[in-house]
């Protein structure tokens, strides 16, 4: 395949480092000093999980009319930088291109094809005017959920840290041949490459897990087994995820876990730096609107109460705000 990498940090780059490795044609969409390092020396790749590195050559550039069409787009932004970023892939969008959003939080996607009462309907926290829906035909999406931790340590260097699971869904849950198709690819790149045709579900799991952890790891400066290892954080989580579960189960996803089976699915990460607090120690803005934000305007569609949602979310908020991040 043709790939195209937007936003070739952590997770993005471990995608298209193990594509390229398996020998499909990657190109990377990156900017400032890690374009410079790509451009000058190659993506530096290390893999704690094979327990392997190694340099390679991309192709990079910071604008995504440099390539032509791709077969597969993979988003890896950050959920704040796609709006602006979507009307500028137009040039790698073909007739069958899949765009693979493998980004945290709800995704700006969630209602197309859905299938329910809001069907088609906009999260307005993710896209108020629409400009997001405008700018890129739902129809070549396939749903991501990513259980893959990986960072960019330093210009043109990422580290792939644990997981190699992926969840892929067609958003309105057919079996399609691209969806078994992406999956073979990536699978034979080495990830644990799933089907779903439930990827909503799939969504909800991972996000209660942002929703829970990331706003503390932020708060706190922990890493993912610290937390785990603190009763008195974990006394919160659990609260988070309770309330997090209730409007889950209202838009039709009741959770098939209690909090304690979603904590044991997180301690699988280890001493995983979780990526809101490598956003706030790399001084970037935080994904609070599409993980915690776009849960907190869903509650109050359904009139649901969320208090700890909400004091979790004022504090991390008022924190970045005094870095100068939101």
């Amino acid at each position: 395949m043709k790939v195209a990498i937007v936003g070739a940090g952590g997770i993005g780059a471990t995608l298209g480092a193990r594509l390229a490795q398996a020998g499909h044609e990657v190109s990377l969409v990156a900017r400032g000093a890690h374009l410079a390092a790509l451009r000058a020396g190659g993506l530096r790749f290390v893999d704690h999980v094979d327990g392997r590195s190694a340099t390679l050559p991309l192709p990079a550039s910071d604008d995504p009319a440099d390539f032509a069409a791709q077969d597969l787009v993979v988003i890896g932004l950050k959920a704040h930088a796609i709006a602006p970023m979507l009307p500028r892939i137009a040039p790698l969008i073909g007739a069958d291109t899949v765009v693979l959003p493998a980004i945290n939080g709800l995704p700006w996607w969630y209602f197309y094809k859905e299938g329910g009462p809001l069907d088609g309907q906009r999260v307005q926290a993710l896209d108020p005017q629409g400009t997001m829906f405008a700018a890129l035909d739902c129809a070549h999406i396939v749903g991501c959920v990513v259980h893959i931790a990986a960072e960019a340590r330093a210009a043109g260097e990422v580290h792939h840290t644990g997981g190699r699971r992926l969840i892929l869904g067609e958003p309105d849950g057919s079996e399609s041949l691209r969806l078994r198709a992406l999956c073979a690819a990536l699978t034979a790149a080495g990830f644990q490459a799933e089907a779903s045709t439930r990827i909503r579900l799939d969504v909800w799991v991972k996000l209660l897990g942002n929703l829970s952890f990331n706003p503390v790891a932020a708060l706190t400066g922990y890493l993912m087994n610290q937390i785990c290892a603190d009763e008195d954080l974990l006394g919160v989580i659990r609260t988070t995820m309770r309330e997090g579960m209730a409007v889950s189960a209202h838009y039709g996803y009741p959770m098939p876990m209690t909090p304690d089976q979603r904590i044991d699915l997180a301690r699988q990460l280890g001493a995983a730096k979780i990526s809101m607090l490598q956003d706030l120690e790399a001084r970037k803005p935080l994904e609070l609107t599409a993980i915690v934000g776009a849960v907190i305007e869903l509650a109050e569609r359904a009139g649901i109460d969320v208090p700890t949602i909400r004091h979790v979310h004022a504090l991390t908020l008022a924190r970045a705000r005094a870095l100068g991040i939101a």
